[in-house]
């Protein structure tokens, strides 16, 4: 019984695990497509990089405008993205699953530091102070998504609406 028991919990980490890079297969993108803005992504002030200690992260995103009220749609299509990306390795409570949990994200880290994590997990991981304290608590690395601009505002918004 204690081995089955074993296997099977073996099988929901490696499941939990693969659910959580199964964006990575989409294909590299060159470096100029993925910091260059689309038509219509969100309204946001692009820069290369901020200083380590920074509260806005490392990335190109500085001043991040957010909709009041909430953007309906754009939180339905944060939730359809959570669901498909996020929703293994995060929970809504503040409770940790394989990463922390979201409860109260939006209270804690500016949007540009969310938008700048979601979409240059990396670099943020590598040199963002605040990204290398969480990596030493979640032990785990968060495997890049591949978010489009547009997709890491909706998952924002989703995250704001939490």
């Amino acid at each position: 019984m204690k081995r089955i028991s074993s296997i099977l919990t073996a099988s929901v980490i490696f499941l939990a695990l693969a659910s959580c890079n199964s964006g990575s297969q989409q294909g590299a993108k060159s470096s100029a497509d993925s910091t260059a803005p689309a038509a219509g992504s969100p309204s946001a002030t692009v820069a290369p990089t901020a200083s380590k200690g920074s509260d806005k992260g490392i990335g190109k995103f500085t001043d991040v405008h957010l909709t009041h009220p909430l953007d309906d749609s754009m939180v339905a299509r944060g939730n359809s993205i959570y669901t498909s990306k996020c929703f293994a390795c995060h929970k809504l409570t503040s409770e940790k699953l394989v990463g922390p949990g979201w409860k109260g994200v939006t209270d804690r880290r500016t949007p540009e530091w969310i938008m700048n994590f979601i979409t240059n997990t990396n670099m943020m991981l590598d040199s963002d102070l605040v990204a290398q304290q969480l990596l030493v608590v979640c032990t785990s690395r968060m495997p890049s998504q591949n978010l489009s601009d547009d997709q890491a505002r909706a998952v924002l918004e989703f995250m704001r609406k939490n």
